[in-house]
């Protein structure tokens, strides 16, 4: 009985340790199938991966490499066990090492654990010429078995970044650095300019007149246009050390980051003008083409912040002298006084706080020398800055479209003090007023001073608007009309700056005035330069030939004056008989 309980017991033990082994055999196949599996599953994510991965043990040979890898570095699909080959080799610093031996000279593994060389450069192995810009990762994965670690390589391919940042900081016709890249290079260049005390320049370039050009020559040529001066721009900067940009469609922009003087920027602008006058040709003649330049610099135009701003602002002054021109920024006085944001922000409300007053200076026959008429001229007294010069607030007015609304008012104030000079019998005189270009655009601008003659019940013959040369050339169709218009009211109408801009001879005749205004640059030296003398005096008689009254401007001297009346002006206007003042006080020059 105790041999059979005793061989009972011992079969059931072994049946204990057969069912325990089994168990343990099973689960051991389990967790191995389950460790193959998640392998299999890491591997499939590898194999989709965009960067090349790569699985080394401490003998250097190739426990795993992605098919990226196998690409990238030139592998035998039959890798497994088998060493690197070709060998890849990697750049530290200015120095190509083969791939082993940069891996066995790591240095010692930081809290991280994973070395990060980002930025860095990759000879494939199989073309030792053609580097490939990588991100590189290095890590270790450890087991308890020291000798089943392996070395982790993950490299992340630059190229297609390269290419996309190529892309979208490159222009896409002429393939030079766009506007983009500008900013880019421009911000590294400012932050360095403090290590030498040289200047720094800014030069952008403005096709002239392109859209006309692109209609008389078709969009392909005018596309040949852009693509020959870009080279022609990008082998003069490779020989002359500076970086040149096509930022727009017909705007070009340079980076001189050491001059001297501004006098050798502008002699670069002239010959990069000269260079363009023949750089096309049209069935094998020469096609004219011209462009105005803008130009600043560090630090005669300002700080380096408003450098490229300052760069636009000399590029719209040269505009407004006509084409081919050059302008160099010069910061003047009211710039370093007056915060430009500050008193943009305050335009808005200055009219509705009337902080806007018209001023007058008188114009003068030149034979009596008697008050004829008065030219209206806008002031402005911020509660801060005091009395604003139109310099400063004139431009912002056009460029934040405000010109359109202080055009209205002043036109109102100039016609409210017409009939109060009526009403209590002061002489009646002819007051002119300028416009702009966005007046002359803008929608219902005759019917308004339709209405407010009405309204006032002033006499047309009393008003007259002046229309610089600049304005009216550069949208003729819409000026003429506009102008037209105004005649059919009675309104008078005047050509302001005559003799800075183009007009053409044949313009001159069909445009709608009866005054011509000679600008005072023109006689700032008339007295001492005979050359000024001829000229002043060929745009009278061009003038009266014409059937125009003639005003000379800038008149400072008793002896301009009578230089100009000899000469046959017709009317004077300047410092030499007043200044700008207020209504009250210019009233008692046409008191009867």
């Amino acid at each position: 009985m105790t041999y059979s309980l005793e061989v009972s017991l011992l079969c059931g033990f072994f049946l204990l340790v057969i069912v325990v082994c089994g168990f343990i055999y099973r689960n051991k196949n389990r967790l191995k199938n389950d460790i193959e599996a998640k392998t299999e599953m890491f591997k499939k994510a590898f194999d989709i991966s965009e960067d090349a991965v790569l699985l080394l043990d401490k003998k250097m040979k190739i426990v795993y490499a992605n098919p990226v890898a196998l690409k990238l570095l030139s592998l035998d699909s039959e890798y497994q066990g088998k060493p690197l080959s070709p060998m890849p080799s990697v750049k530290i610093k200015k120095e190509w090492i083969p791939f082993d031996q940069f891996l066995k000279h790591l240095p010692a593994k930081s809290e991280e654990k994973m070395h990060r060389f980002p930025q860095s450069s990759l000879h494939s192995g199989e073309d030792q010429h053609y580097s490939i810009p990588v991100n590189l990762y290095i890590d270790c994965a450890e087991t308890k078995d020291e000798s089943a670690c392996c070395t982790i390589v993950l490299i992340h391919d630059l190229r297609n970044e390269y290419e996309r940042h190529k892309v979208a900081y490159r222009h896409k016709l002429t393939d030079l650095p766009n506007h983009l890249q500008a900013k880019e290079d421009l911000h590294k260049i400012f932050s360095k300019i403090h290590l030498h005390n040289k200047k720094l320049a800014l030069m952008l370039i403005e096709l002239d007149n392109f859209s006309q050009i692109r209609s008389m020559i078709g969009y392909d040529q005018s596309e040949s246009v852009l693509i020959g001066f870009a080279q022609y721009l990008d082998n003069l900067s490779r020989s002359s050390s500076f970086y040149v940009y096509h930022t727009y469609s017909n705007h070009f922009l340079i980076c001189i980051p050491v001059v001297e003087t501004a006098d050798e920027v502008v002699y670069l602008g002239r010959q990069i003008q000269q260079r363009l006058s023949s750089l096309y040709k049209v069935n094998n003649v020469r096609f004219h083409l011209t462009a105005t330049i803008g130009i600043s610099i560090y630090p005669d135009s300002g700080s380096t912040l408003v450098l490229l701003d300052r760069a636009y602002k000399a590029l719209a002054k040269a505009q407004k002298n006509g084409l081919g021109q050059i302008a160099v920024y010069e910061q003047n006085e009211y710039e370093k006084k007056y915060d430009e944001i500050e008193i943009y922000n305050a335009l808005s409300e200055a009219i509705d706080k009337k902080e806007f007053e018209v001023y007058y200076q008188p114009i003068i026959r030149s034979k009596g020398k008697e008050v004829v008429g008065a030219e209206a001229l806008v002031r402005w007294t911020h509660k801060q800055y005091g009395m604003i010069p139109p310099d400063v607030f004139i431009p912002l007015l056009e460029k934040s479209g405000f010109i359109i609304e202080l055009g209205k008012f002043v036109l109102s104030e100039v016609l409210k003090q017409q009939k109060r000079w009526e009403m209590f019998k002061f002489k009646p005189i002819e007051v002119s007023i300028n416009m702009s270009i966005l007046e002359i655009e803008s929608e219902g601008f005759v019917e308004n001073v339709s209405r407010q003659l009405t309204e006032h019940q002033v006499s047309p013959e009393l008003l007259r608007f002046e229309i610089t040369e600049g304005v009216a050339m550069k949208n003729e169709v819409e000026a003429d009309q506009q102008l037209q218009a105004l005649k059919k009211l009675g309104v008078s109408i005047a050509l302001d700056d005559f003799g800075t801009g183009y007009t053409s001879f044949g313009y001159l005749k069909k445009f709608p005035a009866e005054v011509l205004k000679i600008d005072k640059s023109l006689v700032e030296y008339i007295t001492s330069n005979e050359e000024e003398q001829r000229i002043v005096k060929a745009m009278i008689d061009l003038g009266h030939n014409l059937g125009m009254k003639i005003v000379v401007e800038g008149i400072e001297t008793n002896e301009m004056a009578e230089m100009m009346t000899e000469f046959g002006a017709d009317y004077l206007q300047g410092y030499y008989f007043s200044k700008p003042i207020p209504a009250y006080e210019f009233q008692e020059m046409i008191r009867l």
